[in-house]
């Protein structure tokens, strides 16, 4: 018998991460590394979250709080989902947990049954099938539209089953940048109102990097009658520059986030009790530092678009929202790099990539569709345009 347990043997590590450390790792050694791997904004957190979270420790609030959130945070993510997503819950229908991570995680631990099915749309984050294998659960893979990355109605139809027990749903995307419009959200909704043994899983982490006048949405907010059997899930990390601070929540049915704070309890108990101060500063502080971050993200991803676009056998689809962009890497496959390597696939392409050019980015058939390759544009201008320079010339030199 071995000691490693066999669940983790269902289980692979975290493509993204892998990428960022093999960039570290490289870089330490004396390599011009550029590392576009890493899913977190360059900028700095705002001067007040951080006076916030330097008076909480001043004020000696560094001490356990309840399981799964201050009642101060609580009530300022109740404030924010009804100020930005017209949705009403009551402090303990909120769940607040280290990252968005681990609020999904939660969800899934606490109601996952052996064999209970989870609708994953491709191309997805690289951890939700994992963690709905670690669940106990079978992740059930929807393939997207190769040029939209979003899925159908009648795709969605097709996948659920009487052991579907959610369906997780991201948008804007990590890793495409793909976010679906109120008339396309709605149409996938109408779909989940006829299976209501079907829950929703909403992650809206990026919920506020969005470009072009594109209008966010919600499916709760589309469909109300959707509302009680949906989690829907945000954070500070990304549009507040907190990825360190860990701090993740949620909006459900009460009977769930009970559950979730019995898992939470027995496993991380409560958020760091600063961190928690800080997000209520995040939440019920100004805001207008957003728009003036995502209108520099607005031009970097304009910037990647129009390089990659012109690498050989890239092609480029302009993302709605995120910091990211998600390339068909179609185009260099069955050729052969500087080095003699036959380019068979998008791993092949990105491994060579690296070795060849020392750009990081992360191969798309870890996100469950390819031949595809995910950039980060989240890091300065400057380095966005050598990155894209270098693509340029490693597609250039394929033969």
């Amino acid at each position: 018998m071995g000691f490693i347990a066999d669940a983790l043997a269902r289980v692979k590590p975290s493509a993204t991460i892998a990428v960022t450390n093999k960039a570290r790792e490289l870089k330490s050694a004396g390599r011009d590394v550029i590392g576009l791997g890493a899913g977190e904004p360059d900028f700095d957190t705002p001067d007040n979250i951080k006076t916030a979270a330097i008076a909480a420790i001043n004020d000696g609030k560094t001490k356990y709080t309840a399981v799964d959130g201050i009642p101060e945070l609580k009530d300022a993510i109740c404030a924010k989902f009804s100020r930005e997503n017209g949705l009403t819950y009551q402090p303990n229908q909120i769940s607040v947990g280290t990252g968005g991570k681990q609020v999904i995680y939660n969800a899934l631990v606490a109601t996952i049954n052996p064999g209970d099915e989870v609708i994953i749309p491709t191309p997805y984050w690289v951890s939700y099938p994992d963690m709905v294998l670690l669940a106990g659960g079978e992740p059930v893979i929807v393939e997207a539209d190769q040029k939209t990355f979003k899925i159908t109605p009648a795709s969605l139809e097709a996948a659920i089953t009487p052991r579907t027990k959610w369906l997780v749903f991201n948008s804007p995307s990590n890793p495409s940048g793909a976010a679906y419009s109120r008339d396309e959200l709605k149409a996938l909704c109408e779909v989940l109102l006829r299976h209501p043994n079907v829950w929703v899983m909403t992650d809206d982490m990026y919920e506020h990097l969005v470009y072009d006048d594109f209008e966010f949405t919600t499916p709760a907010q589309v469909e109300p009658s959707l509302y009680d059997r949906t989690l829907t899930i945000n954070g500070v990390s990304k549009a507040y520059s907190m990825t360190g601070w860990r701090i993740g929540y949620a909006g459900g049915p009460a009977e769930l986030i009970k559950a979730m704070a019995k898992v939470q309890s027995q496993s991380t108990s409560n958020p760091s009790s600063i961190s928690q101060w800080a997000a209520v500063e995040a939440l019920n502080g100004p805001q207008d530092f957003i728009a003036k971050n995502n209108d520099i993200f607005k031009g970097r991803r304009d910037l990647v678009v129009s390089m990659l676009n012109q690498a050989n056998g890239i092609s480029c689809p302009v993302p709605e929202g995120a910091f990211y962009v998600f390339p068909s890497c179609a185009g260099t496959i069955g050729k052969t790099s500087p080095s003699g390597k036959k380019i068979e696939s998008d791993e092949d392409f990105v491994t060579e990539l690296l070795e060849t050019e020392g750009v990081a980015v992360v191969h798309g058939s870890a996100f469950g569709l390819g031949p595809n390759f995910r950039i980060s544009y989240a890091t300065s201008t400057e380095a966005l345009e050598e990155a894209c320079t270098r693509i340029q010339r490693f597609c250039g030199n394929l033969k």
